[in-house]
């Protein structure tokens, strides 16, 4: 089973999103635990206080290093020497993908520090493995960032999804985009499920998947190719989508 540990100000923002659907289903399960701590709750200061103005001047307030560092040592003395990657949400952190999900889903658990004012004291991030951004943007607080990497990774656990072979087809975990789906009406308002799609052929409906893979990657993020190893039957197919684009 895998553990997370969430560290927020915000701890109701994540009961809904948590507790609904695929994430859930894995804690009923009892494939997943899931931990939400409010580290306020941890501040030394009688009023609670878990941020301060920055020593040198500036705006904002920065997040104080003793709530997080208490919090810390609470879950690790509940969990002993488990392994674990304690993720940082932070805007100058390593752009979140897929293949970081797949990272994360191997490990035994995952800690969120979930941020939120200007920044964080420096000396918070000696206590991270990783540091991490959901995208070039800013966002309020780590909360949401923290809910789409759980998703992302949660997925990919064994028996999570009912289907298994699903997550290893996604878009972005075969290094495509996935290609065209259809299901039934076989026509619907004049737009036709492709021929090859309902002959029953399986190695034509597997070139078609792959080549359509192919266009739409070529045509919606073609930068995705320049770091895909390619077989000669892929750039056969390229250089057939190439001339009929």
């Amino acid at each position: 089973m895998m553990r997370i540990d969430i560290l927020t100000l915000f701890p109701r923002m994540f009961e809904g999103p948590l507790g609904e659907s695929i994430i859930g289903k894995a804690v009923e399960k009892d494939l997943l635990e899931i931990n939400v701590h409010n580290f306020r709750d941890y501040s030394a200061n009688k009023h609670q206080q878990v941020d301060d103005y920055p020593y040198g001047g500036g705006a904002g307030m920065l997040l104080k290093v003793q709530p997080i560092y208490d919090n810390l040592k609470a879950i690790e003395e509940a969990t002993g020497n488990q392994t674990k990657r304690v993720i940082l949400l932070d805007p100058a952190g390593k752009p979140f993908n897929q293949k970081m999900a797949e990272e994360f889903a191997n490990e035994e658990q995952l800690v969120f520090i979930c941020g939120h004012y200007e920044g964080y004291d420096e000396r918070i991030r000696s206590m991270v493995t990783d540091e991490v951004s959901l995208g070039d943007y800013v966002l309020t607080g780590g909360e949401l960032g923290a809910m789409v990497m759980i998703d992302a990774t949660v997925r990919l656990l064994p028996e999570v999804l009912g289907n298994q072979s699903s997550a290893k087809t996604d878009s972005h975990s075969t290094g495509l985009l996935e290609h065209p789906q259809y299901t039934r009406p076989a026509e619907f308002n004049g737009m036709k499920v492709p021929e090859v799609l309902m002959n029953g052929n399986h190695r034509l409906i597997e070139e078609w998947q792959l080549k359509e893979s192919l266009r739409r990657t070529y045509t919606r993020r073609p930068d995705m190719l320049g770091t895909l190893e390619m077989t000669d039957e892929m750039k056969k197919l390229l250089a057939e989508i190439k001339l009929e684009e």
